[in-house]
């Protein structure tokens, strides 16, 4: 880790210090094949969509298409929604029943990034109704801040934490599962988030091919 000096006065004498500055790396391959390799060695089921910023973060979306909530809204000419104003609507009480049935399930969350700060910043919003990873270079990794900090932090949201080098993809922390987990009561924010995978899931040449779980 390196570090930038400056002068402090103690007792009318000056004296360097040092302040500890963010270990950083450039990642070792472009971000949606990190992603790639991530979610495989994660095993979560679906196809890795593009990258997209959601809620303000960088991240890449983990999905897999519902074939019977589908099929649904193609019978009625339900198409993606993304207008949020009106997604905030579905989750009234008063709704139920009356709005599409989630088409996608959105199974994990990436979030690459050349600093576990940045990356942990992207990922948190989503571990609350999601599976969540981080993925850092390998570099980062060995930084001092990264055992007693890093993991520490990503243990406490149940965050998944990777490192990346030019040959392979290292899982420093096994994140909380949502695979055998209850179903999440969904909220605004989740059901925006699965409108907009449904729309990448559909964009793509064949949604239904996606990976499977070993488990399944």
């Amino acid at each position: 880790m390196t570090g930038r000096s400056r002068r402090v006065t103690i007792d009318s004498e000056v004296r360097p210090c040092s302040i500890p500055s963010q270990t950083t790396a450039e990642l070792p391959d472009s971000v949606g094949r990190l992603a790639e390799l991530a979610a495989e060695s994660l095993a979560w089921p679906g196809s890795v969509l593009s990258p997209a910023k959601l809620l303000g973060r960088r991240v890449v979306p983990v999905a897999e298409l519902l074939p019977d909530a589908h099929a649904e809204r193609l019978c009625v000419g339900s198409t993606p929604v993304l207008d949020r104003t009106e997604i905030a609507t579905w989750v009234w009480p008063e709704m139920e029943d009356r709005v599409p049935p989630p088409a996608a399930r959105v199974t994990g969350v990436l979030a690459p990034a050349r600093h576990w700060r940045s990356a942990l910043t992207a990922a948190v919003p989503f571990a609350r109704f999601t599976s969540a990873a981080i993925v850092v270079p390998r570099g980062v990794a060995h930084g001092n801040e990264f055992v007693s900090t890093c993991l520490m932090r990503a243990r406490q949201f149940g965050i998944a934490v990777l490192s990346a080098d030019a040959e392979s993809v290292h899982i420093e922390l096994e994140g909380r599962s949502f695979e055998d987990a209850p179903p999440v009561e969904h909220t605004a924010v989740s059901r925006w988030v699965n409108e907009v995978a449904y729309e990448q899931l559909l964009a793509t040449e064949s949604p239904a091919a996606t990976r499977s779980s070993p488990l399944s």
